[in-house]
């Protein structure tokens, strides 16, 4: 019985992972959960780092949702970002980011 625990346990928080995901609403705009950090130093310095393509694709799909909004629409169900489409594209490059500043705050206290 001890065994079965871990498994329900996890299919339960993948369930509130996709149910908070879709109450957020930023998917019924098109937009990855990268799309919504927002934009201090260190995510200026991870989107410059980005490849030409991520970063296009980024503008796009701000520009559409702005769009949207501002016409009080929503796109159609079937083109939402999936919880199983989105991914994280800028994460990796701000967490180096927030390390090398890390470092450099380090480097400067000695």
């Amino acid at each position: 019985m001890a065994s079965r625990a871990p498994v329900a346990t996890g299919r339960l928080l993948l369930g509130f992972r996709k149910w908070y995901y879709n109450l957020c609403g930023f998917n019924k705009f098109g937009l990855f959960r990268d799309d919504t950090i927002i934009e201090d130093a260190d995510v200026k310095e991870a989107l410059r780092r980005l490849p030409e393509n991520q970063y296009n694709d980024r503008m796009f799909r701000i520009k559409r949702s702005l769009d949207l909004s501002m016409k009080q629409q929503i796109l159609p169900k079937d083109q939402w970002t999936k919880y199983e489409e989105d991914f994280n594209y800028l994460t990796p490059y701000l967490t180096e980011v927030i390390r090398e500043r890390n470092e450099r705050e380090e480097w400067m206290k000695k």
